[in-house]
């Protein structure tokens, strides 16, 4: 249930609105596009630590499941 609910977030969770306060104040004066593109590259700079700890997490869970045995 945990791996569904994980899937589900990383799938959907892309589409939502995300903009820091400076940001969004200079670009809501702006062009829409303008503002779209800087809401995708805050997405793609937010994915990468998420997909870093998730390979951090992995691995450290096959090296216990490892040593268990």
């Amino acid at each position: 249930m945990k791996k569904i609910s994980i899937i589900l977030f990383l799938f959907f969770g892309l589409d939502a609105v995300a903009q820091c306060a400076m940001c969004k104040a200079v670009i809501e004066s702006g062009n829409p596009e303008m503002a779209e593109g800087i809401n995708s590259g805050i997405m793609y700079l937010m994915v990468f630590p998420y997909i870093l700890v998730g390979v951090l997490l992995y691995v450290l869970y096959k090296y216990m499941r490892k040593s268990k045995n």
